[in-house]
């Protein structure tokens, strides 16, 4: 298959493209996702700091003390201790206590005592922002302070931004060995996913499992042959359009079905169940199948079994002519050997000077011949039934069972119009085997066959006086009934599909001996 491959595709297998797609995948979604946790973790980070400068700034702007301070002669000599113990306590950077018109009383650097802060003030609200000040960038929050209804100053505090990102950073560290392990667990993962996928594609590229998919379908709906695949668990898991065909069932029914649920005859059931099956002949409502089962293994895996299904229906036909013919040349065999023998005994009658005795015997002969041949021509007009009426009867007749033809025989062309000779054949020719086999045996053997046309039809009865049938008949049209022993038991199996190919009826009855009754309709039904 490699001399398909496009020169210019990757050459890759399918499990190792999506290998490297997966990575790829996983990679994108760990660094998108560690992108976004670390944008949020900052965001959130400077958010907290805001609150906590607020938080710091509103309190200490709330105390009464702060605005006793502030209209204080000297509000430094109390504010200064106090802003240092709080920034200390609450974690902050900065705390600056300052007059209205924004002259510092308080700071970190007590050398920056007196001068003008340095930022934005708002004396009606608190203000918070990011600002670079003496002590570098940071968020820091401006609280007016009040005295009754008196602005008496304003209290600013802050945390430099250089805190604030060595805090995202031990977070982004905690981050990053997170998305490290994500990504080795997603790989990891990935490869396991990529060992399951080369194994159930031997490792094959994109390109040549397409191309094996096509070509395995076109074959399965190209061949004739039936194909079907039986899961361990007796679940048909392929059916081809051969075998959809030849078991008049339809495809997409039939996949995902138990096979004991399909409506088929129990003895096919029972063989596509097996797992060993070699040239089992069965039959369905209007075939006879030849039916393969085979086991089918995949190292120490139990893949099912496959079972092949061919069409034998015309094979069938075609032998059941075959044996006809084969009667037909047996019966003159022994014709000849017959007439040789009344030859001889015609030609000694005259050598004895007897004539008139040979003229009799002979006579008789022939005209016991004849008749026989000139009811059986007048009645039935078909030359394929009337030769095997004439080689039925003289084969039975070796075996000492005497074939007849009833009064009432009689055939019309119409009624044959549509009924396929070969049919007809495996019909009448079963009956007849199947009579003359029962009374080979008995005393007086004789079998009466009776082909009439009637207003619905054609009409085809076998009568026999042999030990007749078992009370239950819904088991006689059964692949493998015989009353012999031995691998028997295809006969009126092949007549009850005959009759049900054409919509007849076979009614089995007869009180002295077995008589069977085939109606087969008219063309206008």
């Amino acid at each position: 298959m490699s001399r398909y491959r496009n020169r210019f595709a990757p050459r890759w297998s399918l499990a190792r493209q999506l290998f490297v797609l997966q990575i790829f995948v996983v990679a994108f979604v760990v660094l998108a996702g560690a992108a976004l946790a670390w944008y949020d973790a900052g965001r959130r980070t400077e958010d907290a700091a805001r609150d906590k400068v607020v938080a710091v700034a509103r309190t200490l702007a709330a105390q009464p003390a702060v605005a006793d301070a502030l209209v204080a002669p000297d509000p430094t000599a109390s504010l200064q201790p106090l802003a240092e113990r709080v920034r200390a306590e609450a974690g902050v950077d900065f705390i600056t206590i300052m007059s209205p018109q924004g002259i510092r009383h308080t700071h970190p650097d007590p050398s920056r005592i007196g001068k003008p802060f340095r930022g934005n003030i708002d004396p009606e609200r608190t203000l918070v922002e990011t600002y670079t000040g003496t002590l570098g960038p940071s968020v820091r929050a401006v609280v007016p302070v009040h005295r009754g209804s008196q602005l008496v100053g304003l209290v600013a505090d802050g945390i430099s931004v250089r805190v604030i990102t060595a805090e995202l950073s031990r977070q982004v560290s905690v981050l990053v060995l997170v998305a490290g392990g994500a990504l080795l667990l997603g790989g990891a993962l990935t490869y396991l996913v990529n060992a399951r996928i080369r194994r159930h594609t031997h490792g094959m590229r994109p390109a040549e499992l397409s191309r094996m998919y096509e070509y395995h379908d076109a074959i399965l709906h190209a061949v004739r042959e039936g194909l079907l695949l039986v899961a361990p668990d007796g679940r048909v898991t392929l059916c081809n359009d051969g075998a959809a065909v030849l078991l008049s069932l339809d495809s997409a029914e039939v996949e995902g079905e138990q096979v004991s649920e399909l409506d088929l005859p129990p003895s096919l059931v029972d063989a596509l169940g097996r797992r060993a099956v070699r040239d089992e002949v069965h039959l369905t409502d209007d075939r006879v199948l030849l039916v393969n089962v085979s086991a089918v293994r995949s190292g120490d895996r139990d893949l099912g079994s496959v079972v092949t299904l061919r069409d034998h229906t015309e094979l069938q036909a075609l032998s059941g002519e075959l044996d006809s013919m084969r009667g037909f040349a047996e019966s003159l065999r022994s014709q000849a050997h017959e007439s040789a023998n009344r030859l001889h005994t015609v030609v000694s009658l005259i050598e004895l000077g007897r004539t008139e005795e040979a003229v009799g015997f002979a006579t008789a002969e022939l005209d016991l011949a004849q008749r026989l041949t000139d009811q059986v021509v007048g009645s039935v007009g078909e030359p394929v039934l009337a030769a095997l009426l004439l080689g039925k009867s003289a084969e039975a007749g070796e075996r000492g069972v005497e074939v007849v033809l009833s009064e009432d025989t009689e055939v019309d062309d119409a009624a044959l119009e549509h009924l396929d000779s070969r049919d007809l054949v495996t019909i009448l020719g079963n009956l007849i085997d199947n009579a003359v086999e029962a009374v080979a045996d008995r005393p007086g053997p004789r079998v009466e066959v009776t082909i009439r046309s009637t207003s619905d039809g054609l009409l085809i009865r076998v009568a026999d006086n042999g030990p007749g049938v078992p009370a239950d008949t819904s088991e006689l049209f059964r692949r493998g009934w015989s009353t012999k022993s031995g691998d028997r038991g295809l006969g009126l199996a092949l007549v009850g599909q005959s009759v049900r190919r054409h919509g007849g009826t076979v009614d089995v009855g007869g009180d002295d001996g077995a008589v069977f009754t085939v109606r087969l309709p008219g063309a206008s039904r």
